[in-house]
């Protein structure tokens, strides 16, 4: 609680100038950064007054509406040196300053960000999902690393969207524990770790999970609803998600981003995705190994674009604010969930009336 002589009358707000006063005795047993957001948060005040809730937010690593709003009035007091001239830093520590400058474009919330991150949780959701999919399915249950779309159990197992097993639910989720080539899973393992494992660390686990599978079930339900007799295998869709969003908000903020050759980190990725969707498309039209079964569809590719550059853009652009208070957030989710009914809608009654010949089950 506020003491009483800075609050004698219990409002749980502090005068500026006895706010300052607490700073000047107390700032050497504050973290430089933290003391440099508490010194902002008083000269961007305009009503003299400092909210204790917005202090204990801070102190406890917590971000607030109102603090944010506290910070983006007038000027902020960022006069030391930039995050990036910090010397003396440790492996880990030029690790988490990397991670930083490679996602946020604010100097204010890069240093938040190395200030409050302490690798716990770590980014175990992008890490997990790739051990999963990529080495354990692949490689102990079916003594392979990789499923080549030549290979007998291709077809014959749970996992992949199959049109004609379409009733089974899960497979508009678990295709993505399959890959058609080394090609297919090296370049997804290469971009899922690259771009994921940063993304997770700055945005956390819910919100990039959130975007990786939601960009799996739209990858799976374009595929239903735009070329609905071929099948569909691989994490392309939650993968393309991640990249095209994290793509996105470095454009939409390029002037902050001040994450090194980011313009040749731009083109490498797009080069890959380009690489990778170019391959799906002339696989999709190769003569099939086991026709009238046609290759894998690559409409999971751009339904995972779609949602990276709608619902993860709005996620990854946001840092500090909280998803609920985002008018174009509620657009987008809206526009997605839509989307998802009118599919599963599709499903249930447009392959009978449309009298579409279907490939055998496997």
């Amino acid at each position: 609680l506020l003491p009483s002589q800075f609050d004698p009358d219990n409002t749980g707000y502090i005068s500026t100038e006895k706010f300052r006063s607490l700073l000047q005795r107390h700032g050497s047993e504050l973290d430089p950064h933290k003391l440099e957001v508490l010194l902002a948060l008083a000269d961007s005040n305009s009503e003299g007054r400092i909210c204790y809730q917005d202090f204990v937010n801070l102190m406890s690593n917590k971000r607030s509406n109102s603090f944010r709003q506290a910070i983006l009035q007038g000027n902020r007091r960022l006069c030391s040196k930039a995050l990036l001239e910090e010397t003396g830093l440790s492996l880990s520590q030029r690790l988490i300053r990397h991670v930083a400058y490679e996602t946020l474009p604010r100097e204010i919330d890069r240093k938040w960000y190395y200030d409050s991150y302490t690798c716990c949780p770590p980014p175990w959701f992008m890490i997990t999902i790739t051990i999963v999919a990529f080495f354990l399915y692949n490689g102990v249950v079916l003594d392979r690393f990789v499923l080549q779309v030549s290979h007998p159990l291709y077809l014959k197992n749970a996992l992949l969207y199959h049109p004609q097993l379409r009733a089974q639910a899960w497979r508009y989720l678990t295709y993505i524990f399959m890959h058609a080539g080394i090609e297919h899973l090296g370049l997804n393992v290469i971009l899922q770790l690259l771009v994921g494992v940063p993304l997770e660390m700055v945005h956390g686990a819910a919100r990039i999970s959130f975007v990786y599978v939601a960009g799996v079930v739209a990858g799976s339900l374009a595929v239903s609803v735009a070329d609905m007799r071929a099948p569909v295998v691989g994490s392309s869709g939650g993968v393309y998600a991640l990249v095209s969003a994290h793509l996105a908000n470095i454009v939409m903020n390029w002037s902050g981003m001040k994450c090194q050759f980011k313009l040749l980190r731009m083109a490498v990725a797009l080069i890959c995705m380009s690489f990778e969707f170019g391959r799906a498309v002339w696989l999709r039209f190769h003569p099939s190994a086991y026709p009238p079964c046609p290759h894998p569809s690559f409409m999971a590719h751009l339904g995972g674009v779609m949602v990276g550059i709608t619902l993860g853009v709005i996620i990854l652009r946001n840092y500090e604010q909280r998803l609920q208070d985002q008018t174009l957030w509620w657009i987008f989710l809206s526009i997605y969930v839509i989307f998802v009914l009118f599919a599963i809608f599709w499903n249930i009654f447009a392959y009978s009336l449309l009298d579409l010949k279907l490939p055998p089950p496997p």
